[in-house]
């Protein structure tokens, strides 16, 4: 029986690189079932995601020790991923349609990776998430207890053995050190494509400018506000028939669609860092 794993990995370009790495997998006795790279030319990189399968007794453990020799060759950061879901925490305050759509998808079986709990800093969404079968943690925050409340969310982290965390319009803005923290594994989704309407209100904002598109981006958390590289991004057209009540509703859609979408692509190992850009393999 063989076990599927995957080969993500980024390093300046140079000759070699895939004959490299197609050259370690025939020695390790794998089979390349799926392969993709990206040259950037402009900053001088390559980026490959390589999805294959070994013989029963290989594992993540002794593959990626054994690729370090090509890794160190050729300067490269890479990962060797089994096929173990990600473990997702997702974060809300009271909107539930992010919630409830990854909640879809992920009783469907095509979220790609693993809901494990839901942390909020409300009390409203706790029927959806336990209706689910998932724990609820309520993390109330206030002006003066938010280093207590972040210092909580990262022991959540560590108890759940949390991949990735997903902020699905959870309404508070976290701190420096916890988007450090959790960089390249917290995505966020904004209400809009970036820069847009910012504050309490985005779509009365839209509808008085007369907006012709709703967007919806979703991005990884960065101590820079709402300007994380950019994962996915979802628009509708829509005209001056749509009230303040329409466009929130075609919005959340919008919302629900892109933020999947990034986390599906980001559990199935699809999404690379590229400075403060994104490579995306389909």
């Amino acid at each position: 029986m063989s076990h599927p794993f995957t080969l993500t990995l980024s390093c300046a370009e140079r000759p070699g690189i895939v004959h490299a790495v197609s050259s370690f997998l025939f020695e390790q006795g794998c089979d390349i079932v799926e392969h993709q790279q990206f040259d950037d030319p402009l900053r001088g990189q390559l980026f490959l995601r390589t999805a294959f399968v070994c013989a029963e007794d290989s594992d993540v453990d002794r593959l990626s020790r054994a690729f370090g020799a090509v890794a160190d060759q050729f300067g490269m950061s890479y990962r060797v991923a089994g096929d173990q879901p990600e473990r997702i925490l997702v974060m809300v305050s009271k909107l539930g349609h992010c919630l409830n759509d990854l909640i879809f998808r992920w009783r469907a079986g095509n979220l790609g990776g693993e809901l494990v709990a839901v942390v909020s800093n409300h009390e409203d969404l706790r029927p959806m998430a336990e209706a689910a079968g998932l724990s609820f943690e309520h993390v109330p925050v206030t002006p003066t207890t938010k280093r207590q409340a972040e210092a909580r969310l990262l022991e959540l982290v560590d108890a759940y053995r949390v991949d990735l965390v997903v902020l699905a319009r959870y309404m508070q803005v976290l701190s420096d050190e916890t988007c450090a923290s959790l960089y390249g594994r917290a995505i966020n989704i904004h209400h809009s494509f970036l820069p847009g309407f910012k504050g309490a209100k985005p779509y009365h904002q839209a509808f008085d400018r007369g907006v012709k598109l709703v967007g919806a981006t979703a991005h990884y958390v960065t101590p820079e506000l709402d300007e994380g590289p950019i994962i996915e991004q979802e628009v509708i057209r829509i005209d001056h028939t749509h009230d303040p009540r329409a466009l929130a509703t075609v919005g959340q859609d919008a919302e629900a669609l892109a933020l999947s979408r990034a986390v599906r692509w980001h559990s199935e190992r699809r999404v690379l860092l590229n400075g403060h850009s994104t490579v995306v393999f389909r």
